[in-house]
């Protein structure tokens, strides 16, 4: 395989010159010199982490993640630095790492921590058709990014814990996001959704974000495969359904596509315009979702080395060494919706400003965890 020695490479150096204090992927962190805390970026980098242990028997993978969220998880299963007053969705992302690492290391406080979790989605506030809003300081919304903050872990978690309680709950909030931020036109999915119509990002009538963000249609199209993997066997329907919503959306992605690098533009539908790029996170994540779609049967084999190309055209393109490190670049730091002042307000202009970073680890870790498709075969 092309990138196996300098992907092992990187790995070993992030691993390496990481903590949980300071890892080196959470790029926020460090501009912003925060401390230590309970966030999305390590959840989701942490879940890459396990998934090439599972799929390479490599210990040191399990020991980093162990030793990882050891640091976070007391005895008892409380979490540092985590409130579960914030309802904030995105800090559900490491729940699936805490049921994993539960079901290997068979250490208590994984599974009391995961309890925790569960706990905040007893009482997170709800928009009226029933989806979580994404944070408490963001009322009435829901963004497609907090499908796969919450979601996957959802649904795992009734599964195996809680009699499937809440599964059906899970499944119709995919439902919703179906019904009401899909484009007709285009077919992809708006950023955001106001119930309320209040925001000044949103279209009053809709209630709808101005654009096409590809990270953010990443993560709802990761959401559905993680979750759909998690699904009971007696939702076999309910399944059907979310294949059908998930493989139309792949169809509608492809037609985006670059045909020269095999990825996608930060905002999606405008790869012309001045100011785009090709960007690795949103491309990282289609990628890994195509490659495990193929291996759970969601999608026909021979998409498997469309899934492929995408992943050789990030390596091709922002995979390098400099300096004496490597470095994976072209990764988008953040974008949201609304907030202090009025620039986070869903425009072309807005999403093509913000900071473009290198070994992030929102495009580190999606990589990796197309790499680990890639290595399963």
């Amino acid at each position: 395989m092309k990138y196996n020695k300098i992907l092992n490479d990187y790995i070993k150096q992030l691993l390496e010159e990481s903590t949980p204090e300071a890892p080196v992927w959470n790029r926020e962190q460090f501009i912003h010199n925060n401390g230590a805390n309970w966030n999305y970026v390590n959840g989701i980098t942490m879940r890459a982490l396990l998934n090439l242990y599972s799929n390479t028997g490599e210990e040191t993978y399990l020991n980093f993640v162990d030793g990882f969220m050891d640091y976070f998880v007391d005895v008892d299963g409380s979490i540092k630095t985590y409130e579960l007053s914030d309802y904030n969705i995105d800090h559900l992302c490491g729940g699936p790492v805490l049921l994993t690492l539960y079901e290997i290391t068979g250490k208590e406080k994984y599974i009391k921590a995961s309890k925790e979790l569960r706990q905040q989605l007893n009482t997170h506030p709800r928009t009226k058709e029933g989806n979580f809003w994404h944070k408490k300081v963001y009322p009435n919304q829901v963004w497609l990014d907090g499908l796969y903050m919450g979601q996957p872990f959802y649904m795992e978690y009734e599964e195996k814990y809680n009699q499937a309680a809440g599964c059906a709950d899970s499944f119709s909030q995919f439902i919703n996001v179906g019904r009401l931020m899909k484009d007709t036109v285009t077919g992809l999915y708006y950023h955001g959704y106001d119930e309320s119509r209040e925001s000044f990002w949103c279209d009053k009538s809709t209630g709808l974000s101005k654009g096409f963000w590809l990270r953010a249609l990443g993560w709802f199209v990761m959401a559905l495969v993680d979750t759909m993997e998690v699904m009971p066997k007696t939702m076999e329907a309910e399944k059907e359904e979310l294949m059908i919503l998930y493989q139309d959306l792949i169809e509608t992605l492809l037609r985006y596509q670059d045909t020269n690098s095999s990825m996608w533009y930060q905002v999606i539908d405008q790869g012309g315009r001045e100011g785009n790029y090709l960007e690795t996170s949103g491309s990282a994540i289609i990628s890994y979702a195509i490659l495990k779609s193929v291996r759970l049967s969601y999608l026909k084999p021979s998409y498997r080395e469309i899934g492929e190309r995408v992943f050789y055209g990030i390596c091709d393109k922002y995979l390098s060494e400099e300096n004496g490190k490597l470095q994976l670049g072209g990764i988008c730091l953040v974008a949201g919706l609304g907030g202090n002042g009025t620039r986070r307000d869903g425009s072309y202009a807005y999403y093509i400003s913000e900071p473009v970073v290198e070994n992030d680890g929102k495009g580190v870790a999606p990589l990796l965890l197309a790499y680990s498709e890639i290595l399963r075969g």
